[in-house]
């Protein structure tokens, strides 16, 4: 056995020994504990790795003040502007990428820590296995080939408690001697079980363990194993770029099948959005088809409700002109026929004055009817009141002014009136108007001399005729709008009074119903709720 002295700048690590012979030693696949890695640097690694992490935190507060708010909104902003499909997909393809990428990582992390697990088992069981053979010792080492360590895929040498170094000798630059250092020299003198770390030598990257040698002739000795890393990385290299291919493609993949899903999903949508751009511009309230169950069939359905109650208004709106012009052609057509005959008789004569007063009486009493009835007309048309002050108010009060006003018009009927003080919050002018209106209808059938029973309690007002009463089968349609029964058409009015009256109830919360008194005549219930409730 030769002693080479030692290389510049080893120091005290000691020198090489090369020495010939031959070796096969066996490989073993269990696996054994590892214990921590031993490195004299740990503590300025540490240091380093502090600096690195508050500099980068620097950075990225650089980089966020930089950036500030304005890109933020921008990209919202321009995600806003997309189509909902694009959006969809747009989602689609960011949550499965998020979830590729999750796997992914979780994937290569898992494989690479159970290849440096496998490979760190392995080395041990093999240093192991090596110190029980011939070649724990230097007599023994210096007689192994060096093509035999070459082609065993490892690097083997021994190291002393004094730094002293042994590899196989050979031609030069046969075998790569395994890379010394303290760890390794600690293991030789007993202050470390075993070591482990990566070791970098001539630019080659190694895993390299150390076990302890029993002692022998006074002398501690460490078995040093080092394999080359560059097998284990380059595995982990093509499952990262297995995994990097795979993940781009179930994004591609998941980006189209978000777009597909995107536009069938939203076909039913544009099927309503082609619907009502037909109805914008043909004004035909047509009903789209519904299929399936789902909340786009319940949208469909929606949009059909509401073409359907647009066309029920549409009819109403046609149906109140339509009557409107009927019950204005007759007052119109009689005013037209007295003027004629009043120009005619200013013009030739032929009437006297007491014809001439009775005409202008009738032109006076139709066109009061004429105003009446465009001003209920107008009253009906509109979907809320033009000028409508809405307080809280005692409805007795309301009740008595329209009583007072009905009582000019009928003083040939009596008033039976008990009123009760009754809170409500609602349109003064259109309560009295209703109320007013309950009352005309009431002294329109009731015959002379005839009492009016007027009641208020607990919000609910009840006005009672001594009249013929309403006929069942016209009672469902007394509130209807122009609706006059047929011994109705005999007496002056234009059917919209009670149609008033109804509508008012319904803007105040409250309702209206008609039925026969027990006496025989009609009774109108007219309920209001209170202010609190209101």
């Amino acid at each position: 056995m030769t002693t080479t002295p030692p290389e510049p700048g080893k120091g005290a690590e000691g020198s090489w020994l090369r020495l010939p012979g031959a070796f096969r030693f066996p490989f073993g696949t269990s696996a054994s504990g590892l214990e921590t890695d031993t490195r004299s640097t740990a503590g300025r690694d540490e240091a380093a790795a502090d600096q690195i992490a508050e500099r980068d935190t620097r950075d990225v507060d650089a980089r966020d003040d930089m950036a500030g708010a304005p890109p933020v909104r921008s990209f919202r902003e321009a995600f806003r502007r997309r189509s909902l499909r694009a959006r969809i997909g747009l989602l689609a393809a960011l949550g499965v990428g998020l979830a590729v990428a999750a796997t992914s990582v979780a994937a290569y992390l898992t494989v690479r820590n159970q290849l440096h697990t496998s490979r760190d088992d392995n080395l041990f069981v093999r240093a192991r296995s090596a110190v029980g053979s011939l070649l724990s010792t230097p007599e023994e080492l210096v007689g192994i080939p060096a093509d035999a360590l070459s082609a065993a895929d490892v690097n083997l040498g021994l190291i002393s408690a004094g730094g002293q170094r042994y590899i196989a000798r050979g031609a030069p630059g046969a075998v790569k001697a395994p890379p010394f250092g303290a760890p390794e020299q600690a293991v030789a003198r007993g202050d470390a079980k075993q070591s482990i770390r990566t070791a970098s030598l001539n630019g080659t990257e190694y895993r390299v363990v150390a076990v302890p040698v029993p002692v022998r002739a006074g002398t501690g000795l460490a078995l040093v194993l080092a394999q080359p890393t560059a097998d284990t990385e380059e595995v982990l290299h093509q499952l990262g770029l297995v995994l990097l291919i795979v993940g781009g493609l179930g994004i591609v993949a998941a980006t189209t099948a978000g777009l597909a899903i995107a536009r069938a999903g939203l076909r039913p949508v544009e099927r309503l959005t082609a619907a009502a751009e037909h109805v914008a511009a043909t004004e035909q309230l047509e009903p789209i088809e519904v299929r399936g169950h789902d909340e786009l069939a319940r949208l469909a359905t929606s949009f059909n409700a509401m073409l359907a109650a647009l066309s029920r208004s549409r009819e109403r709106q046609q149906q109140l002109v339509a009557d409107a012009g009927h019950e204005l052609r007759t007052p119109l057509t009689s005013l037209r026929t007295n003027l004629d005959l009043l120009v005619q008789s200013a013009t030739r004569g032929g009437l006297s004055d007491e014809d001439r007063g009775e005409l202008l009486a009738d032109v006076h009493a139709q066109s009061e009817e004429l105003t009446i009835l465009v001003q209920d007309l107008v009253e009906l048309a509109r979907d809320d009141p033009a000028t409508a002050q809405v307080e809280e108010l005692d409805f007795a009060e309301i009740c008595e002014r329209a009583i007072d006003r009905v009582k000019r018009r009928a003083p040939g009927l009596t008033f039976d009136v008990k009123l009760a003080p009754w809170v409500v919050k609602g349109d003064a002018t259109a309560l009295e108007r209703a109320v007013a209106n309950i009352l005309d209808n009431a002294a329109k059938w009731s015959p002379a001399g005839a009492t009016v029973q007027v009641r208020l309690d607990g919000g609910e007002l009840q006005v009672i005729d001594e009249g013929p009463g309403i006929p069942p089968a016209d009672l469902p349609h007394v509130f209807e709008r122009f609706y006059r029964a047929t011994d109705a058409r005999r007496l002056p009015g234009s059917g919209l009074g009670l149609a008033i009256v109804k509508q008012v109830a319904d803007r105040h919360g409250g309702a209206v119903e008609a039925g026969r008194a027990d006496a025989g005549g009609t009774r109108i219930t007219f309920r209001l709720p209170a202010a609190t409730s209101a």
